[in-house]
């Protein structure tokens, strides 16, 4: 019994492993409004031109999007010379559009399809606070040391980020913890920080009154967003965007997703359609909860999720016994299991991503495996060792070799314990693989992960919701099969 129902899930991971299936391209963005925004818009538009395309939003940070171009899991995305010339050439100056390409061309990418517009890298204030201050330039912070700051992740370790900035200004402020982009502004609003990085093109900047502090230095160099891609990719269906949004729409279309509270999709499509921006009403509640990709979330959810519980069974439960049948092995077997543990769940995603060389599924996929493994091996092993050794001596003296008592007696009797863990690991993953979405595994996470970008409470609760739900139903069904065994046993 325990042997079959391991190969069942087994086979049905590794059949849902392999009925994912590549488009004709991928679109990658990061995790930011307009990244999401203008990744819809590369992907809408690829389509409309007849090319079978996928976005895989709020893939993270540069250096993610560029390993993903390197490894092929993403053909193009939104990006800015800036960051091209900075952080990815660890280059200076504002080179031309060949230049950069000339440069560009050594690790098999280009950039072209320059947008329209330049959404430079700055750092703001509320008036109010600039103003009793007397701050109008970034070199005016140096008379203020105490001021906090609330930066972005990124921003705080990019070459043309905090280190640099303060550096070149000689700043004497902490930079304090990394905060993320889309809670910045709430917090400054909140008066819990002084100081943000912002992008230039942001809706909010507008919304809430903020001073923007003038670069007297010349410090951020030209951000025109163009879009990087592999060199192979064919970008003649997405020539018709070049120059096509200047700033002033860069700015509407941002605030349509930030003050509108309409979908990165439907601004995306508006754009991509020849309309305006338009003053539809925000989406409630219930139409966010029951939009059509929740069935395309919850499916991915389910194969991460399975697929991940399939593998740490197969690998699990060999584990187990070891530990339980040499018991000088058992020791230190949990615990190198039980160390992979606490590693923290971006932590091992990033090696994960670094091994593999590649983002999405297989990453995400490893790491819910290593997480499901600690309660399937600890569970076989106390499940084991919770049988009665009169009964596996009797299974001896019948006749039976070790490896059929294990199967017909040990196993058996050690089922409930060993179930019980998988259900475990099934419910840990279930929210684990929220997380999958920072690496473009999609899944439920890919709302929290959206929602996060502009705060938005709903779009969060929209990806929690559902996600609390499965792992209620996923409960469920483990303690209904485990009550039929009980009664049919």
């Amino acid at each position: 019994m325990p042997r079959a129902l391991i190969r069942r899930l087994a086979t049905l991971g590794a059949a849902l492993a392999f009925a994912v299936a590549a488009p004709a391209a991928t679109v990658g963005s990061k995790r930011f409004t307009e990244s999401y925004i203008l990744g819809d818009v590369v992907q809408q538009t690829l389509q409309r031109a007849g090319v079978a395309a996928e976005h895989k939003p709020g893939l993270g940070n540069t250096g993610i999007l560029e390993q993903a171009l390197a490894s092929g899991a993403i053909d193009v995305y939104p990006e800015y010379t800036g960051t091209i010339v900075r952080e990815i050439l660890k280059r200076d100056g504002n080179p031309t559009l060949a230049e950069l390409n000339a440069w560009l061309a050594p690790r098999g990418l280009k950039a072209g399809v320059p947008l329209g517009f330049n959404n430079t890298y700055a750092l703001a204030m509320t008036e109010t606070k600039a103003a009793a201050l007397g701050i109008a330039s970034i070199g005016d912070l140096a008379r203020h040391p105490t001021l906090k700051a609330g930066l972005s992740h990124e921003f705080l370790v990019r070459a043309d980020g905090w280190p640099a900035l303060a550096k070149a200004y000689a700043l004497p402020l902490a930079p304090g913890s990394g905060l993320d982009h889309g809670l910045a502004y709430d917090a400054l609003a909140a008066g819990q920080v002084d100081l943000i990085d912002v992008y230039s093109t942001d809706a909010k900047i507008g919304r809430l009154g903020l001073r923007v502090l003038k670069d007297d230095r010349a410090f951020f160099p030209k951000y025109d967003a163009v879009l990087l891609m592999r060199a192979g990719f064919d970008d003649r269906p997405l020539q018709p965007l070049a120059g096509r949004i200047d700033e002033a729409r860069m700015i509407a279309l941002n605030a349509g997703v930030e003050l509108d509270g309409r979908s990165f999709a439907a601004v995306a499509k508006a754009f991509v359609d020849g309309q305006g921006r338009s003053a539809a009403a925000r989406v409630g509640f219930a139409e966010r909860l029951f939009a059509p990709d929740l069935a395309r979330l919850l499916g991915q959810h389910l194969l991460l999720v399975f697929g991940s519980l399939a593998l740490a069974l197969a690998v699990g439960v060999p584990l187990g016994i070891v530990a339980w049948r040499w018991p000088r092995l058992g020791g230190p077997l949990l615990g190198a299991v039980g160390v992979l543990q606490t590693v923290p769940s971006l932590a091992l995603l990033a090696v994960l991503i670094a091994a593999l060389g590649r983002i999405g599924f297989w990453p995400a996929l490893a790491a819910l495996f290593v997480y499901a493994l600690l309660p399937i091996v600890r569970n076989t092993q106390a499940g084991l060792a919770a049988v009665p050794a009169g009964l596996s001596m009797a299974a001896r003296a019948l006749g039976l070799t070790p490896a059929q008592s294990l199967r017909t007696v040990e196993l058996p009797l050690a089922l409930p314990v060993l179930w019980a863990g998988a259900q475990t690991a099934a419910v840990i993953n279930v929210g684990t693989a929220t997380v999958a979405a920072f690496v473009g595994a999609g899944g439920l996470g890919e709302r929290i992960v959206a929602g996060l970008a502009v705060n938005d409470t709903q779009a969060m609760l929209a990806g929690a919701l559902p996600a609390a739900v499965l792992a209620l139903a996923v409960q469920g069904a483990f303690a209904l099969v485990a009550r039929r065994w009980r009664r049919s046993g």
